[in-house]
C-alpha cells in the first residue's frame, strides 16, 4: 500500500510549485491511476514519492518511507522511462548484471524474461530494441527483485495498441496477485480501462479521487462533436430547441468553431442544422473527456445543493479559462437543459454522480457531506453558552497548517554483490576485449620496430616502451580500462536508473579497484609474454634472455600497470568521465613526474643507504622469505620519478574520492 501525504515541490522563483499538497492512497491488490494533462504535476509527484526530488511531504510504502527500507528494490519496482543500459549489452546480460546489484540469483533474469515475453530476444542488444520491447525490458527490470509495489510513469507512452493491451493486462495480473500498482497517464480512457481508482491532478493539485465507476460516469460520457464556422449561433439554437422539446441537452463551446453536445445524437443535431441553414464541417459521435475542471464543478454543485440553495437556477464555478458561465433550467418532469463553456468538456456531470472528496483550504480530504454541514447546526447542538463562544472563536480563527517534513534526495545504494556486479559489467560488452586486443597488437608492433632500430634496453624492448612515449601501451590500456569502470557507469547509469547517477560507495569502489587490478595484471603479463614470443620468432633468442634483476623488474612493471588502472578508476569516479580518467593517467609522466624531479633535484646531504638492514632491526623477529628485500625494492620504486609521481597521484585521487563520498553521507 502507498500512502502519499502533503507532497509539495519547491517553488521556482516567480512561479507556483509544480505540485502543491498532493495526498492520496494506492491500496494493495488494486491498480491506481494518477491522471492529469501535461505539466499537471504527475511526474513531479512520482519523483517526490521516490525521493528523487527535493520538496516536502512523506510517502509510506507499507508503512515505511523509502529511505527507511533496507533494500528499496525489493519493495518498490520503478519504471521512469527508457532503460538506460549500455546499447551494446544484451538483454539477458543486462538483467544478470542487475541481479548481482539487487542480490538475487541470476536465474531470476530468465524468469522475468519469460514473464514479459522477451525469451526469444534475450541475446539482442539493447540498442536494437524497439520502443515496445524496451518498455518490456523496463518492466522486467522493475520486476527483477520481486517487489510488492510497482510505480510507473506513463508506461504506455508511444506504444502501439497491441503493446498497450499487453502492458495493461500485465499490470492487472500483478495487482490480482496482491501487489500495488500506481501509474501515471494523461489519457482518461486508459485510466478508465485499466485502473480501479483514479486520482486526478490539475495544476499540481488533487481535484478528484474516485473509484473507476464514478470516474467513468462523471468523466466519460458520449457526445456529439460539431465543428462549424457559426458555432456560437448554432449553440444557442441547440439550447433553444432542447428547451422547447424539454430535453436534457448540454452544449459546450470548446473553441471558436467547435461544440460538444451531450445528451443528443448526430441525427438530431444534423436535423437542427439543416432546418436553420447552419453550415457544419464536422459531425461525429465521440466519447467525451470532461477534463479536470469537472471535479471542481461537481464539488461546487454538491455544496450548493447541500447548503439549501436554490436548485432551480445556479451558476457553475469553473476552474478552466476566464469568465465561463452555465445555467440549469429544470422543468416539472425533472428534465433540464444545460449550457456551459469550458476548454476541456462539459461543465456538469450527470445527476446520478456521487459526491466526491475535495481538497479543502486546510489541506485535508473531507467528505462533502461533512464539509457542507452548516456551522449553525453545530452551534444549536451546544447547550453551554461558554462552549458556544469558544467554538465560535475557534471557527473564526485562522489556523496555520503544519508543514509536511522535507524530502531529502539521497544517493542510490550500492550493489549488494559488488564484485559479481563489476565482473558482469566489465565482461558484458566488447569494449574491454577490443581495448586489450589493440594494446597487445600495438605493443607487438612497437617491440619489433624498436628491436630493428636498436639502442633500446631489453626491459623497455620487451615492454614496448620507447623513450618518446610517456607510458607504454600496456600502461595506457590499463588506465583506459580503469577509466571505463566508472566512465561507462555515469554514461549509462544502469545501477541507478531512477536517480540518474552512480552511488559513490566504498564497496563499489573496492570492487572496481579489485577488478581493475586483475585486468591490468592480465594485460601486463600478456603484453610481456606476447612481445617476448614475437621477438623470439623474428630475431631469435638473443633479445629474450632473462635478465638478472627479473624479479624487481617484474614487480615494477606490474606495479606500473596496476597503478595506472587505479588512477583511471579513481579519476573517472571523481570527475564522472572516461576522458578525465585517461587524462589523469597521462598527466602522471607529463606533469607530475617533472614536478617530482624538480623537487628532488640538487645535491643530497644524506642517503638511504643501509635501509634493508635497519628495517630488519625494527622487527622483533627475522622476516621470512626475504621480505625485507621486497620492501626495499618497493621503496626504491617509490623513490623513482615515475613511481613517486604515480603514488602521489593515487594518494591525491583517493583522498578526493573519499572526501566527496563521505561528504554526501555526512550531509
Amino acid at each position: 500500500m502507498i500512502q502519499a501525504t502533503g507532497l509539495t515541490s519547491n517553488a521556482r522563483k516567480g512561479s507556483p510549485p509544480a505540485v502543491d499538497d498532493v495526498s492520496f492512497d494506492a491500496r494493495a491488490g488494486r491498480v491506481t491511476a494518477l491522471l492529469g494533462a501535461r505539466r499537471s504535476g504527475k511526474t513531479t509527484a512520482v519523483r517526490l514519492m521516490l525521493e528523487l526530488q527535493q520538496g516536502r511531504g512523506v510517502t509510506y510504502f507499507r508503512g515505511r518511507p523509502l529511505h527507511r527500507i533496507a533494500h528499496p528494490a525489493r519493495e518498490v519496482g520503478v519504471l521512469l522511462g527508457d532503460v538506460p543500459g549500455h546499447p551494446a549489452r544484451t538483454v539477458r546480460g543486462h538483467l544478470r548484471m542487475l541481479c548481482s546489484a539487487a542480490g538475487v540469483p541470476v536465474r531470476r533474469a530468465d524468469d522475468v524474461l519469460e514473464v514479459v515475453g522477451l525469451v526469444s530476444l534475450r541475446e539482442e542488444r539493447l540498442g536494437t530494441l524497439s520502443r515496445g520491447m524496451d518498455r518490456r525490458l523496463g518492466l522486467a527490470c522493475a520486476l527483477l527483485a520481486d517487489p510488492h509495489t510497482l510505480v510507473l510513469d506513463d508506461p504506455a507512452a508511444g506504444l502501439s495498441a497491441r503493446e498497450s493491451r499487453w502492458l495493461h493486462g500485465t499490470l492487472r495480473e500483478y495487482a490480482a496477485l496482491g501487489g500495488t500498482v500506481l501509474f501515471t497517464t494523461d489519457d482518461a480512457r486508459e485510466a478508465a480501462r485499466v485502473a480501479d481508482r483514479v486520482v486526478t491532478l490539475d495544476e499540481g493539485k488533487v481535484v478528484a479521487d474516485q473509484d473507476v465507476a464514478d470516474f467513468a460516469r462523471t468523466r466519460l460520457r458520449p457526445r456529439v462533436a460539431v465543428r462549424s464556422p457559426h458555432a456560437a449561433r448554432f449553440g444557442v439554437l441547440l439550447a433553444k430547441e432542447a428547451r422547447t422539446a424539454k430535453r436534457s441537452v448540454e452544449v459546450v463551446t470548446e473553441d471558436g468553431s467547435r461544440l460538444s453536445v451531450y445528451g443528443s445524437t448526430c441525427a438530431d443535431v444534423g436535423d437542427i442544422a439543416f432546418r436553420h441553414g447552419i453550415l457544419v464541417h464536422q459531425l461525429a459521435d465521440e466519447i467525451g473527456d470532461a477534463g479536470p475542471s469537472v471535479a471542481a464543478s461537481v464539488a461546487t454543485e454538491n455544496r450548493s445543493s447541500n447548503s439549501g440553495g436554490d436548485a432551480e437556477a445556479r451558476t457553475d464555478a469553473h476552474t478552466g479559462s476566464g469568465a465561463e458561465t452555465g445555467t440549469d433550467t429544470e422543468t416539472g418532469t425533472g428534465t433540464n437543459v444545460q449550457t456551459g463553456t469550458g476548454p476541456d468538456g462539459p461543465t456538469h456531470p450527470p445527476a446520478a454522480a456521487t459526491p466526491l472528496n475535495v481538497l479543502t483550504p486546510t489541506s485535508t480530504f473531507v467528505p462533502l457531506a461533512d464539509a457542507a454541514s452548516p456551522p449553525a447546526a453545530q452551534r444549536r447542538a451546544t447547550s453551554n453558552g461558554r462552549a458556544l463562544e469558544a467554538e465560535s472563536a475557534r471557527e473564526t480563527s485562522v489556523a496555520l497548517p503544519t508543514l509536511p517534513p522535507p524530502i531529502t534526495v539521497r544517493t542510490a545504494r550500492g550493489p549488494l554483490r559488488p564484485v559479481r556486479y563489476e565482473l558482469r559489467r566489465a565482461t558484458g560488452i566488447a569494449t574491454g576485449h577490443v581495448t586489450g586486443a589493440l594494446v597487445l597488437a600495438v605493443s607487438a608492433v612497437l617491440s619489433v620496430l624498436l628491436a630493428r632500430a636498436g639502442h633500446t634496453p631489453q626491459p623497455r624492448l620487451i615492454a614496448a616502451w620507447p623513450q618518446v612515449l610517456p607510458l607504454p601501451p600496456a600502461a595506457l590500456g590499463a588506465g583506459l580500462l580503469g577509466a571505463f569502470a566508472f566512465g561507462e557507469e555515469f554514461r549509462h547509469p544502469a545501477l541507478a536508473a531512477d536517480r540518474g547517477t552512480v552511488p559513490r560507495r566504498l564497496g563499489l569502489l573496492a570492487a572496481k579497484l579489485l577488478v581493475g587490478a586483475a585486468a591490468a595484471l592480465l594485460l601486463g603479463v600478456l603484453t610481456v609474454v606476447g612481445d617476448a614470443a614475437l621477438l623470439y620468432l623474428v630475431y631469435g633468442s638473443e633479445l629474450t634472455q632473462v635478465p638478472a634483476e627479473w624479479l624487481s623488474l617484474s614487480a615494477s612493471w606490474l606495479a606500473l600497470v596496476v597503478g595506472c588502472a587505479w588512477a583511471g578508476v579513481l579519476a573517472s569516479g571523481l570527475f564522472r568521465s572516461t576522458a578525465a580518467g585517461l587524462a589523469a593517467v597521462v598527466a602522471v609522466p607529463i606533469i607530475i613526474v617533472p614536478l617530482v624531479q624538480k623537487a628532488l633535484e640538487g645535491p643530497s646531504v644524506r642517503t638511504a643507504a643501509g635501509l634493508p638492514g635497519r628495517l630488519r632491526d625494527l622487527a622483533l623477529m627475522d622476516w621470512p622469505f626475504g621480505i625485507e628485500r621486497f620492501a626495499a625494492a618497493g621503496l626504491r620504486m617509490i623513490t623513482q620519478p615515475v613511481g613517486g609521481a604515480l603514488m602521489l597521484s593515487l594518494s591525491a585521487l583517493l583522498c578526493a574520492y573519499l572526501f566527496t563520498a563521505l561528504r554526501t553521507r555526512v550531509r
